[in-house]
């Protein structure tokens, strides 16, 4: 089984079908991030300039998932 890469960063844009423009905390490195269902579930609101905590695939560092709102 694969192991998630766990990064943090900041939302840069909102776009539609609940898909954010995410900036990377470490290397300014930019993907394309997903909401999870459990936040989705929640109807946790995501606004451009938040921090988030995401999972990332060793196999493509392009996409990510977003499971945390930081602040």
């Amino acid at each position: 089984m694969e192991e998630n890469i766990e990064v943090e960063g900041r939302i840069t844009a909102v776009l539609p079908g609940t898909m954010f423009r995410v900036q990377l905390s470490d290397n300014s490195h930019e993907v394309l991030a997903v909401i999870s269902g459990k936040m989705r579930k929640r109807w946790i609101r995501l606004s451009t300039g938040d921090r988030v905590k995401m999972e990332m695939s060793p196999y493509d560092m392009n996409k990510a998932r977003i499971v945390w709102r930081v602040g």
